[in-house]
């Protein structure tokens, strides 16, 4: 007889070693029918380890060691699912409170509680408790006082390291959780090298002379009845109160939708729309489709915009009920990319919110569903190699400058000492195993059952509890996720209209995409790559993209945010896409039965249902087998093997179909370049709806379109080039003024009045005491009437002067610094109401004082990140004459000297992983010029920061897209600030 172990993995974090996977490994060579895993306060392997386990007959005992810092209270675990979801419970409870686990074990229903073996303590145990005896603890049992209560005594193999370098893996972690030195790390804060993996003869041998313990722990765990049906939908089931309202509702709001959407029916429409009934009615997806459409109504009651996409965007049903904005039809969106009845898991909704609403959103789904049914989902960050070293680095207490130079890799294997060495190995050891629980980026699951019935949940900073598993655990349970995901985009366009309305009186209907797809405006725009602030074109290489194919029209557009992605840019499709675009004898080019299957894209893999349509049509695969080999691209295989044998049966239907290896070889490769960087095509469809709404405001709103972007501080660039942006479309920038600026930026006909906020270090509390007061009292007349009024610190007051905003008194800064002082020096104003008679004022008599232009240009840096005035005025040692961007075309082939203003840098690999760069610029009129810098180029003149740059490169021609391809370079320096005395 053998005990049954009990094991921790590496979700004990930073204190477990072992991979869950392996512990299945390891029962099924040991020959074990179960295995008790109870990782300190979580259950994160449960679910993954279960699965794996009924797969080769293998029984997991679900627990948890309850433990507080050093000391552990006890471990449960659980007779039956009821237990687990209790166990759960309390652990929540604990967890979101943070209230002090008790000494005694709860008195749970369907939970086992086994304590520690300790000397200093003895209790008349209840039923539900046991003592479990650890290898280490046998030679204690004769003089310990639970000698005479031996019915309660169960053996418990605690089982926690393979090896030595398991155990000095185990201190490391153990060091960096407590932030201390290895040498200084508490001997209560590690495991006794002891618990090690034992094999089943050394599990027999360890307990033979007391067999009465395993004798108990079987009868105990033999209590222990557990088996989870994987692959069964555990969404909530009834939005309603039952089914048939549930579907009655769905066919109402789509019928009505089928006529806001498209006017008249037609049997095509008719068609489409009832084999998306038939499969959403057979595959039980009518609740999760109302969840989402409850959602998108209450933030449109709300005011709020959305942008539905993911699978769910080939939904016509969607299309029809308003949770997306794409039309299935009129893109002809692959069906079975959306659903078909071979996948299990419902159509994927991301449903994308302003930033300033998500968080309204979410509230509302827990509000909705209640916490005991609607969790966050969790992530698992992992450590990474240059983040542990880093951590390693200072557990053995090297200096920062070497822990630097080894995160870098700037010390070759020569030359580490042995404890460099220790830190390269243990940091290549500990690579990606879990370091701590975070959010998924906006996954929400909503459960017929009570959450606790698959995890405990944590309260992360958000304020809403989570799962303690991530999104494949979930996948594999049957609670399919929402994704409600936060954008700057959408925010943007909510403000540029609300400004709109407010400056002018003009109310927009943004959802009018009908009409911004005829806007000859719009057309002209992405035809010459003028889309900075746009949603999701701005960026230079989508620039370039749109100019290289001559975008005009959505359905171009459609292709061009697909296109953009890495995975088509890897393959060398991207190229090829362009060149059949623009040249139509090239689509000759395309292998006949792909053209036949992606007509639209001229036979390129572009979307991610083309993996399926090729794997499909092309190599027969089923549309099963297809959907595993797109997810696998992704990285969302649960199995390697079953993604291996997609790959095998590919590879033999080509040879059975007569096709040549090398043909088949090629088109596996721009398969397997997709790697997951691919979007769906209504995915594409609905961020390029997004874009044309971004274009629209652009094109006939610039100014309240810049001033929108700005003060969403998102976006491709930073807030500096936005403003630079606003004036070239005809902005007249002004820095923050105390009679003009409020906390956002605003514009006022062609005026911009950059807001308050862009001020390092102005406290927010300051900016809204000189906004009320403004508003309530009228402007300021002078810097006393100001520091009366506002109460402003003399620190505080000095940032306001440096930055300019105090101008509209016609006092020079200098003389402002004066009266600063003079006003707050050596005291603290108390805040005060407004004078009723205003006090006489004091009139200082000063020389003239002037601050010069370059003085204004480095304050600004110093207080916005960036001058106001033209860069190229502030540096030193340009030319007279300067090549302009506009005069670039007319060197093609030739080299030429270059002087620009850094925008942007992109830094990418070449396929034989050396680093190299994209670099933007404007020239001294403003305008962008792109560049390439290839690695030799690259390494022998690094960027070096912001600033004006002397480049020297060929000039190169691409459809009409010109870039220099770089040679030389090096940064110019600025202007000497001038003295003051």
């Amino acid at each position: 007889m053998k005990a049954t172990p009990v094991v921790k993995t590496w979700y004990s974090l930073r204190y477990g070693v072992i991979p869950d996977d392996w512990w299945i490994e390891y029962c099924a060579g040991q020959q074990l029918k179960r295995l008790v895993v109870a990782d300190i306060n979580t259950t994160s392997a449960i679910f993954d380890m279960m699965r794996r386990g009924q797969k080769v007959g293998i029984q997991i005992i679900p627990g948890v060691e309850i433990r507080s810092e050093n000391t552990v209270h006890y471990t449960l675990i659980c007779q039956t699912w009821a237990g687990f979801g209790n166990m759960n419970q309390w652990l929540s409870y604990h967890l979101h409170t943070g209230s002090v686990f008790p000494q005694r074990a709860p008195v749970l229903e369907g939970v086992i509680a086994v304590y520690p073996l300790r000397s200093d303590w003895f209790f008349a145990p209840d039923a539900h408790e046991y003592i479990g005896i650890t290898p280490v603890d046998l030679h204690r049992i004769a003089t310990s006082p639970w000698r005479y209560h031996p019915h309660k005594l169960i053996a418990w193999p605690v089982m926690l390291f393979r090896h030595k370098r398991d155990y000095n893996a185990h201190r490391l972690l153990r060091a960096i959780d407590h932030n201390c030195l290895l040498s200084k790390l508490p001997a209560e804060a590690q495991a006794s090298p002891e618990l090690r993996v034992l094999s089943t003869e050394e599990l027999r041998a360890t307990y033979q002379t007391f067999p009465q313990l395993v004798t108990q722990q079987e009868k105990v765990l033999d209590s222990c009845c557990f088996h989870y049906t994987f692959g069964q939908m555990q969404n909530k089931q009834i939005f309603t109160t039952d089914a048939e309202g549930d579907w009655h509702l769905l066919q109402r709001i789509t019928e009505e939708g089928l006529v806001r959407r498209y006017g008249r029916e037609t049997p095509e429409l008719r068609s489409r729309l009832q084999k998306e009934y038939d499969i959403i009615l057979q595959k039980g997806f009518v609740s999760y489709y109302l969840i989402a459409w409850d959602i998108v109504r209450y933030a449109t009651h709300r005011g709020f915009f959305h942008v539905g996409r993911g699978s769910g965007a080939n939904s016509m049903v969607a299309y029809c009920m308003g949770i997306t904005d794409v039309d299935p039809i009129e893109l002809d969106l692959y069906f079975e990319r959306f659903i078909n009845l071979y996948r299990e898991n419902p159509p994927d909704f991301d449903l994308d919110f302003s930033w300033r609403d998500r968080d309204e959103v979410l509230h509302y789904i827990f509000q909705k569903h209640g916490t005991n049914h609607t969790a966050l989902l969790a992530a698992v960050n992992t450590f990474q190699y240059r983040a542990v070293v880093r951590e390693l680095g200072k557990v053995f207490g090297l200096p920062k400058a070497e822990i630097d130079r080894l995160a870098e890799g700037e010390i070759s294997s020569q030359n580490l000492d042995h404890v460099s060495r220790l830190v390269i190995h243990y940091s290549q050891y500990l690579h990606d195993y879990p370091n701590h629980l975070t959010l998924h980026a906006g996954g929400v699951l909503v459960s017929e059952k009570p959450i606790y019935w698959y995890s405990p949940t944590f309260v992360p900073p958000k304020g809403l509890p989570a799962t303690m598993f991530d999104m494949y655990i979930a996948e594999d349970i049957g609670l399919y996720k929402f994704d409600i995901l936060s954008q700057r985009g959408l925010g943007h366009i909510r403000d540029a209209v609300e400004i709109i309305q407010t400056n002018r009186g003009q109310n927009i209907d943004i959802h009018d995409i009908p009409a911004f797809k005829k806007d000859p405006e719009i057309s002209k725009m992405l035809r010459q790559g003028r889309t900075m602030g746009a949603f999701y074109v701005e960026s230079p290489a989508m620039r370039q993209l749109l100019k290289k194919m001559g975008c005009t029209d959505y359905l171009s557009l459609v292709a061009a945010s697909s296109i953009i992605r890495p995975g088509v840019a890897r393959s060398g499709m991207m190229k090829e896409f362009i060149r059949r675009y623009r040249c139509p004898e090239a689509r000759r080019d395309a292998h006949p039965i792909l053209y036949n299957i992606m007509p639209d894209t001229f036979g390129v893999m572009v979307y991610q249902e083309d993996v399926i349509k090729v794997a499909h049509y092309y190599a027969g695969l089923t549309l099963a087998e297809a959907d595993v080999l797109r997810r696998g691209m992704s990285g969302k295989y649960r199995s390697k093997e079953e993604f291996e044998r997609v790959k095998n049966r590919f590879f033999e239907n080509c040879r059975l179909k007569g096709y040549p290896g090398q043909e088949a070889a090629e088109i596996w490769r721009q398969i397997e370049s997709f790697a997951g960087y691919s979007f769906a095509k209504g995915h594409s469809a609905s961020f390029a709806v997004e874009s044309y709404q971004s274009l629209y405001l652009r094109a006939h709103y610039p100014l309240e379109f810049m001033c929108a972007v700005i003060n969403n501080f998102g976006g491709f660039y930073s807030t500096e080039m936005y403003i630079h942006e606003a004036r070239m479309l005809g902005a007249d920038v002004q820095a923050p003024c105390i009679n003009h600026s409020q906390e956002l930026s605003t514009i006022r006909g062609h005026t911009l009045w950059l807001g308050l906020g862009l001020i390092k270090s102005l406290e927010h509390n300051l900016i809204q005491r000189i906004v009320h007061q403004r508003t309530k009292h009228g402007s300021y007349r002078s810097v006393e009437d100001f520091v009366r009024r506002v109460s402003p610190g003399i620190e505080q007051l000095k940032i306001l002067i440096k930055a300019g905003c105090f101008r509209c008194t016609g006092l020079d800064k200098k003389e402002l610094y004066w009266q600063a002082h003079a006003l707050l020096a050596g005291e603290k104003v108390a805040h005060q109401q407004p004078a009723l008679f205003e006090e006489q004022k004091v009139d200082f008599q000063l020389p003239p004082l002037i601050t010069e232009p370059i003085e204004d240009a480095y304050d600004q840096m110093e207080l916005l990140g960036f001058p106001l005035c033209s860069p190229f005025e502030i540096a030193d040692g340009l030319p007279d004459t300067l090549l302009r961007a506009a005069d670039i075309p007319e060197h093609l082939g030739q080299m030429v000297e270059f002087y620009g203003y850094l925008v942007t840098i992109k830094p990418t690999r070449t396929i034989k992983g050396e680093r190299m760069y994209f670099g933007t610029w404007i020239d001294i009129d403003g305008h962008w010029v792109d560049s390439v810098h290839f690695p030799q180029v690259a390494i022998a003149h690094p960027f070096r920061g912001k600033g004006i740059y002397r480049l020297i490169g060929k000039v190169c021609e691409e459809y009409g897209v010109y870039t220099l391809e770089v040679s030389q370079m090096h940064k110019l320096g600025l202007k000497p600030k001038p003295d003051v005395h």
